[in-house]
């Protein structure tokens, strides 16, 4: 019977029940100045450097990148906090299977040995004596299961809607760009109602390398015409943020599951804890384009 590895000893925040109350309104905030009309119109993002505390830094990687141009966005783990239900779709789908003689898995075991990592790799590393389109055929139902879950439990990451506000209102380039299968992808960009605020969605499977090659946000920055010398990525993962500075492009990592310290080893720029974190605030007003929506 196949046997998991050990865990690795790394500390994680423990995944939330997928059953959780949803967030609090999502936000940037009054105290940050990003308004926007109550009829939808949108005006101009006032991010005063004077609201977030005294004496921040912004990393140099990034302030170097005004005018800003575009903005990349992995999916699982960035625009959504979608672990909760990828470890519960593993979890009871392992079991079915008998994986570690039908012990379900730990949250810490899911944290070090499947989150974040692309499929194809997965089927190998988890079931490294079954025939590969077996192994595959068990991601395929697991992915399948996930979708069933997903609805009514997908949750935006905090101040992820402001937050696309503020990029629509300075007109700039993006993309989304995930490991995620195609229909994971699409279904979740449907849920966080964000199908079309992403005139490019980049999936890895279909570039000639996944994550962590940087393919995909080199795929992206072609398909938008953006510049990496104008352009930061958000993203969750090590896999991902070694991917973007592989390609050439600053890095933001936020910190919704993955240790601080293993988002920095892999070259994020900065650690934010969300999209309403004064540090992006304060970054994002350094960069905002002089413009908006093309008017002086």
């Amino acid at each position: 019977m196949l046997s998991p590895r050990a865990p690795a000893p790394i500390p994680r925040r423990r995944l939330l029940s997928i059953s959780a109350p949803s967030p609090g309104r999502i936000s940037i905030g009054d105290s940050n100045r990003i308004s926007f009309s109550r009829g939808g119109e949108k005006k101009r993002g006032r991010i005063s450097s004077a609201d977030t505390p005294a004496g921040m830094a912004t990393d140099s990687a990034l302030t170097k990148l005004a005018p800003l141009e575009a903005i990349l966005f992995d999916i699982d783990g960035t625009l959504c906090d979608s672990d909760p239900i990828h470890f519960c779709a593993f979890r009871e789908l392992l079991q079915q299977i008998g994986f570690n003689d039908g012990i379900p898995i730990t949250e810490e075991f899911y944290s070090a040995n499947i989150s974040g990592g692309h499929n194809d790799d997965l089927a190998r590393s988890l079931f490294p004596d079954m025939d590969h389109d077996k192994a595959m055929q068990f991601m395929d139902d697991k992915e399948a299961f996930f979708r069933k879950l997903a609805p009514g439990r997908l949750k935006a990451v905090d101040g992820l809607h402001d937050l696309c506000r503020w990029i629509e209102g300075y007109n700039l380039k993006r993309a989304a760009v995930t490991n995620a299968p195609r229909a994971n992808a699409e279904l979740m960009l449907s849920l966080l109602g964000l199908t079309d605020f992403f005139p490019v969605l980049v999936i890895g499977s279909e570039c000639d390398r996944a994550k962590p090659f940087p393919d995909p946000y080199l795929k992206a920055l072609e398909l938008i015409g953006a510049s990496p010398d104008h352009t930061f990525i958000f993203e969750d993962s090590a896999s991902g943020i070694r991917a973007g500075v592989a390609a050439g492009v600053p890095v933001v990592g936020l910190t919704t599951r993955n240790p601080a310290k293993a988002l920095s080893d892999a070259g994020a720029s900065l650690l934010v804890n969300d999209f309403q974190d004064p540090k992006l605030l304060s970054v994002l007003e350094e960069l905002k384009p002089v413009t908006e929506n093309g008017q002086a």
